[in-house]
């Protein structure tokens, strides 16, 4: 989206617990101050907050961060596994973990170091794909096959009016990437070679856009999938927030308000998270969060909840205090999904219903691989990138 750019409390957290399934934990996490002076996606912050959550003899789960040797703000994220994960962010910067965040390798594409890297999707420790945002030709994709050694430039947009956002893969061959709102409707790019190539879909499928809508690029998760064939895009800046759903991987889609906050450039839905659960026949259970990522302005009733599969959307009856531009659900839980923002993670046990603040620090953006949270991992301004641990785990 083009023009994308305090709270204190005392939180007592038992609720981590939930984020490792059958593993009991209570803790007592001391909330601390948030951020100073914080602008919208892609402004510059105050400086860093550097809560460790496990210092001062805290114990429980809490997020672990991890030196990166850079001040890149990284809103692309991919969580491979508890030992693998990459990150994408500011001035080029692609960065890969192989041993828990322990060491960063500096994976950057050779002469990107002029694109703003928003969304990286990735399979395993070698191969994997990173958009670029921006008007015109900054919109790109880079896709690598060993561990960023090198990159090969898939695509590069050429359509002045085109702003590319977001990007998500069914499997390691099919995927979409979406634009903001060209010639009145939302424009989807699609791969079957694993983002070797891409191509513009037909429009015919889409539903006119509203004045003024586009998306955020702010954590890669403006648009996500859940199984082989759905997926689904998330909108604000319009008089109403969106979630769009396709069933027939991009070709037609269907729209749905979303009661968030909306009617401004500022506020929507800025990020979601889709997953299955039962057998044929399945619901399909979506979150959404957002809001206004302006600081000074409040963001009420900042995430809502799907139980059809996007279809209908319902307020959550208990939502985080402020802004949040991340999402993910827990794998291997039942109700537990975690949201972050530049004020703090909250954590739901519900299926989203209710949220609970229960760290302070400024995140972008979440995502999780394995079980349990055992692969839950978080990234942000200032180079943050933090990984969710247990005391006495590594």
């Amino acid at each position: 989206m083009r023009g994308l750019g305090k709270t204190r409390r005392k939180v007592r957290v038992g609720l981590w617990a939930a984020a490792f399934g059958a593993v009991a934990l209570a803790a007592a996490l001391p909330a601390q101050a948030a951020p100073g002076a914080a602008g919208g996606p892609g402004e510059a912050r105050g400086p860093a907050q550097e809560h460790q959550g496990s210092a001062h003899g805290h114990h429980g789960a809490h997020w672990a961060l991890k030196k990166t040797g850079t001040d890149a703000r990284f809103r692309g994220l991919a969580a491979v596994g508890r030992s693998t994960a990459w990150v994408a962010g500011t001035k080029g910067t692609v960065l890969r973990t192989a041993d828990g965040g322990a060491n960063w390798r500096d994976v950057s594409p050779p002469g990107a170091s002029n694109v703003e890297f928003r969304d990286i999707e990735a399979y395993d420790a070698h191969r994997a794909v990173a958009l670029s945002i921006g008007e015109g030709e900054a919109s790109r994709i880079y896709r690598t096959a060993d561990g960023g050694k090198t990159w090969t430039e898939s695509f590069r947009n050429a359509d002045p009016k085109a702003f590319y956002d977001c990007m998500t893969f069914f499997d390691r061959r099919h995927g979409l990437a979406m634009s903001d709102p060209v010639d009145g409707k939302y424009r989807i790019l699609s791969t079957v070679d694993g983002g070797r190539s891409w191509k513009v879909l037909p429009n015919k499928g889409m539903p006119a856009a509203q004045e003024g809508e586009a998306s955020f690029a702010a954590s890669g998760q403006c648009l996500v999938s859940s199984g082989p064939r759905d997926v689904w895009l998330a909108t604000g800046g319009a008089a109403h927030a969106r979630v769009l759903h396709s069933a027939d991987r991009g070709l037609t889609w269907s729209a749905a308000e979303a009661p968030v906050p909306a009617g401004d450039p500022a506020r929507g839905v800025f990020a979601l998270a889709f997953r299955e659960r039962g057998h044929a026949g399945r619901a399909v259970e979506g979150l959404a969060v957002g809001g206004d990522y302006r600081p000074d302005q409040a963001s009420p009733d900042a995430a809502a909840l799907s139980r059809d599969g996007g279809r209908t959307w319902t307020t959550a009856a208990h939502p985080p205090p402020a802004y949040r531009s991340g999402v993910v659900w827990l794998p291997g839980t039942r109700a537990t999904a975690l949201a972050v923002g530049p004020t703090g993670t909250d954590v739901t046990t519900d299926g989203g219903r209710s949220w609970r603040t229960v760290d302070t620090g400024s995140y972008d953006t979440v995502d999780c691989a394995g079980p349990g949270g055992r692969g839950c991992w978080a990234a942000g301004e200032k180079g943050r990138v933090a990984r969710l641990e247990t005391d006495g785990t590594r």
